[in-house]
C-alpha cells in the first residue's frame, strides 16, 4: 500500500486549458511529416513556452502528469513525436537510426522556426504567446535533446565532432532522468545501442537549468548507478539546480504518463513533488514570480521526506 506523502508545497490555482494536435509540419528531410500538440491555457497572455522533448519511444501524448499540470497554471506546452516513437517503428535498419539524437534537435529547430503558424493553430492562441521565453525540458533521452539545446555538446559517433548545436533562442532547460556522461561508465548495451551516449560534454552549458533525478534510478546503461543522472548538474556550469526524488526510479513516481505500464515506482506524492518543483521553477526562471521557487528551496533545503533541492 502506497503512502501518500504532501510536499508542503502551494502553488497558483489551476485554469482551463485548450489543445490541438496532431498539427503536421511538413518536414522532407526527416522522411516523414513532424507531427506536434500543443497545449495552452485558455485565458492570459504573454504565455511563455515549454518545449518538452519525450523520452525513447513516447509520443505527442505522454507526459499528461507534466503537460497538463504546466499548461494549467500558465504555460504554453509544446510536444512532438520524435522518429524514435514507437508509433513511427523506423525499421532496425533504418539509415536514420543512428543519426535519431541528431533527428530530435533538428524537430525542436524546426518548431521554433514556425512558432507563428503552430500559435494560429490552436484556436484563440494567437497573439497570446511570449515567443522570448522560451524553456526547454524533457525526460530521459529527452533530457539530452533539452541539454542540446543549451549547449550539451554530443560527440557525433559516426564523424567524430562535438557541434555546437544549441539555440539561442532557449532560455533555460529542465532536464528529467537524463544520462550522464559516457566514456567507460557505459555498459556495453548502452555503448552499443546507444551510441549518442558515448561522449556527452555538459561544460558548455551555461543557461540556467533544472536538473531532476531519482536516487533509486538505476538505469542498465551506466555502471555509477542512479548518481550518473546528476551529471547534467554536476557537471555543467552556471545557475544549476537538482532535484532529488527520493525513492524515484526512472519516471519519478508517474510522470509519463497517467497510469502508464512502463512506471515501476507507481507514487502520486513524487509526482506531485515533480509536478510542484518544476513549476516553481518555470515561473521563476521566465520572471512570472519567484515565491514559490524560494518556497521550494526552503522547504526542500534538507529532512524532507520526498526530496531535496540543491543550487549551485
Amino acid at each position: 500500500m502506497t503512502t501518500h506523502q504532501t510536499t508542503g508545497l502551494t502553488g497558483p490555482a489551476p485554469t482551463p486549458t485548450v489543445t490541438a494536435k496532431p498539427i503536421v509540419l511538413p518536414a522532407l528531410q526527416r522522411g516523414q511529416d513532424l507531427h506536434v500538440r500543443i497545449s495552452a491555457p485558455l485565458t492570459g497572455t504573454r504565455l511563455p513556452i515549454v518545449l518538452f522533448a519525450h523520452g525513447f519511444g513516447s509520443d505527442l501524448d505522454g507526459y499528461a502528469p507534466l503537460v497538463d499540470h504546466w499548461a494549467s497554471h500558465g504555460f504554453v506546452v509544446i510536444q512532438a513525436t520524435h522518429l524514435d516513437s514507437q508509433r513511427v517503428a523506423i525499421a532496425a535498419d533504418d539509415s536514420r537510426r543512428p543519426h535519431l539524437w541528431r533527428y530530435r534537435v533538428q524537430d525542436m529547430k524546426r518548431i521554433l522556426d514556425e512558432l507563428k503558424p503552430l500559435e494560429a493553430s490552436v484556436p484563440g492562441l494567437s497573439g497570446r504567446v511570449d515567443h522570448s521565453r522560451i524553456v526547454a525540458a524533457g525526460h530521459s533521452f529527452g533530457g539530452q535533446t533539452a541539454g542540446i539545446l543549451v549547449g550539451l555538446r554530443v560527440t557525433d559517433p559516426q564523424t567524430g565532432t562535438a557541434d555546437d548545436l544549441s539555440d539561442s533562442r532557449v532560455m533555460a532547460s529542465i532536464q528529467l532522468a537524463t544520462a550522464g556522461k559516457g566514456g567507460d561508465e557505459l555498459t556495453p548495451f548502452a555503448h552499443e545501442n546507444l551510441p549518442w551516449l558515448r561522449d556527452q560534454d555538459f561544460s558548455h552549458i551555461t543557461a540556467p537549468g533544472l536538473v531532476v533525478a531519482g536516487d533509486k534510478d538505476d538505469l542498465p546503461l551506466t555502471t555509477r548507478g542512479p548518481a550518473w543522472t546528476s551529471d547534467p548538474y554536476t557537471l555543467s556550469r552556471g545557475n544549476k539546480s537538482l532535484l532529488t526524488v527520493y525513492g524515484g526510479e526512472h519516471f519519478l513516481g508517474g510522470i509519463s504518463g497517467y497510469r502508464a505500464a512502463e512506471t515501476t515506482d507507481e507514487n502520486p506524492s513524487r509526482v506531485a513533488l515533480v509536478q510542484q518543483v518544476t513549476l516553481a521553477y518555470l515561473r521563476h526562471i521566465t520572471g512570472i514570480d519567484h515565491t514559490d521557487w524560494q518556497m521550494a528551496r526552503t522547504v526542500l533545503a534538507d529532512a524532507h521526506a520526498l526530496g531535496r533541492l540543491d543550487s549551485k
